[in-house]
């Protein structure tokens, strides 16, 4: 799978993880260079508190385009260290 803003592979694996419709990528498949960790953050009920990434590239840029789980669940603790997207990222094959 890869994730894709502003026609640039920002993450690319084969090992995600699909949770509610969402491929979470490894932490280690992100190209780190084009994220920056934003203080936003939201809660899930099941998997806890989500922390975000703003994607920046090239000149352009998505706010909290990124979400991820520093500290899961207990019932979502397999995507601890992985990333998920939207907001002007398409994820495909």
């Amino acid at each position: 799978m890869k994730a894709i803003f502003n026609n640039k592979v920002v993450a690319q694996s084969d090992k995600t993880i699909v949770v509610e419709g969402n491929h979470y990528f490894p932490v280690e498949s992100i190209h780190s260079d084009y994220f920056t960790e934003t203080t936003h953050h939201t809660t899930c009920p099941w998997k806890g508190n989500a922390s975000y990434y703003t994607i920046n590239v090239d000149d352009d840029s998505s706010e909290n385009a990124a979400w991820f789980y520093k500290d899961p669940k207990d019932a979502a603790k397999e995507i601890k260290n992985y990333v998920a997207f939207w907001k002007n990222v398409s994820v495909e094959e």
